[in-house]
């Protein structure tokens, strides 16, 4: 995948989650994941795929599936900011935390500032 079908790729994903559509923003980032090779960078898409996947659970009143992807979710975002991800992972990661607690809002799915 070359950098601009990547930033092209999270730009849907981001489009996507942020209107609610967590399954094809699931879709979009496992597009994205898939070609990753480092370790680190892989385990964080993964974790922004399970929390579209925990949402949609959320959506659709299925309480056990949110907690169960929602806590694999919030395991495998725990830390600082990733570098190699475009994405914001540590607000977004609070905010996913509130919201599957029933505490607010969706998080929002946004490139960091300077990403």
């Amino acid at each position: 995948m070359t950098p601009e079908e990547r930033r092209r790729s999270l730009e849907n994903a981001c489009e996507l989650f942020n209107t609610g559509e967590y399954w094809l923003a699931h879709e979009a980032l496992e597009t994205v994941w898939r070609s990753i090779i480092k370790e680190n960078e892989a385990r964080v898409f993964q974790g922004l795929i399970q929390a579209a996947a925990a949402l949609l659970h959320r959506e659709r009143g299925n309480r056990h599936g949110t907690v169960v992807v929602g806590a694999a979710a919030l395991e495998r975002l725990t830390g600082p900011q990733a570098p190699a991800v475009e994405l914001e992972t540590v607000h977004f990661r609070a905010q996913l935390a509130r919201a599957l607690a029933g505490e607010g809002d969706p998080p929002r799915l946004e490139f960091r500032a300077n990403g």
